[in-house]
């Protein structure tokens, strides 16, 4: 708990703080958000609900602020939980299935937290590096916490990697398909504007280029989605991934691995991670 009462973030220095905040990071988020509405219920909340078709790089930009918010945020943390609850209130329908759902219902939300670990676990093995049993366990732990910040209560979630697994797999094999959003979101041909952010000069040249940038940047998006996906859940979904697509990943796993730590601490972290961690390093001081 934090001084006011509040669930904590996880644990400066702990295993969530070092991948969340590395560039490396955003490789494997599209693969989370791919899981994740890969449920019924939640890509039937994005099909109906999000902006993410008419602004998808507003909506990355809120998205990435807020799980930056929950890791490294400290007490402002569950105020951005409290936030995203109040935001999600309204959200609610019938899902592929004919089933009402609501974007609150525990089963629904808690798919949406838990879809982080796994990608993280299976991701890091080619971009990062293998992670340990002991890390593993300390992963599932912080994500836990994470959970907690976003409102998840405990008995709505399975709280050790032990129960994870079997409420996973059976997750597969009994609710995740191919929704439209999923199909959209691996697609190579889907229409995305021009990045909207950023210096004006750069906006400009790439609405010029965007027609000739865009198709190579929608295949390297859709291998890295599909790759990076847990092969599982790849399969549940109905995803296709070939040897060679597996060799072609393993090769760029690699490179990364050797370039990025070379990175400085500037270009290697994303911002609100690069201040709590100089913040962090002044306290042990």
């Amino acid at each position: 708990m934090t001084s006011t009462g509040e669930p904590s973030p996880p644990p400066a220095g702990g295993v969530l703080w070092s991948l969340a905040g590395d560039i490396r990071g955003l490789l494997m988020l599209p693969a989370a958000l791919t899981l994740q509405v890969a449920h019924p219920a939640v890509g039937a909340g994005v099909d109906e609900h999000s902006v993410f078709r008419t602004d998808p790089w507003g909506r990355g930009e809120r998205s990435l602020s807020s799980l930056q918010l929950w890791v490294y945020g400290g007490e402002a943390a569950a105020e951005e939980g409290r936030r995203l609850r109040r935001l999600h209130r309204t959200i609610q329908g019938t899902d592929t299935r004919g089933r009402r759902y609501h974007a609150l219902a525990p089963a629904n939300y808690a798919w949406v937290h838990a879809t982080g670990f796994p990608v993280y676990q299976h991701a890091s093995r080619y971009l990062v590096r293998p992670l340990t049993e002991a890390q593993e366990r300390a992963l599932y732990r912080e994500w836990l916490q994470v959970g907690r910040i976003l409102g998840i209560h405990d008995r709505d979630m399975p709280q050790t990697i032990e129960e994870f697994w079997p409420y996973y797999r059976r997750m597969l094999a009994e609710e995740v398909e191919a929704t439209v959003v999923v199909r959209e979101l691996v697609a190579t041909d889907a229409p995305v504007p021009p990045p909207d952010r950023g210096p004006l000069l750069l906006r400009l040249l790439l609405r010029v280029l965007w027609p000739v940038l865009l198709p190579p940047l929608a295949r390297f998006r859709g291998f890295l989605t599909v790759g990076l996906m847990p092969p599982d859940a790849r399969q549940a979904i109905g995803l296709d991934w070939t040897p060679e697509q597996e060799r072609r990943l393993r090769r760029f796993g690699a490179v990364v691995r050797r370039i990025v730590p070379l990175l400085p601490e500037r270009l290697r972290y994303l911002p609100r991670a690069r201040s709590a961690r100089a913040e962090w390093r002044a306290g042990r001081a």
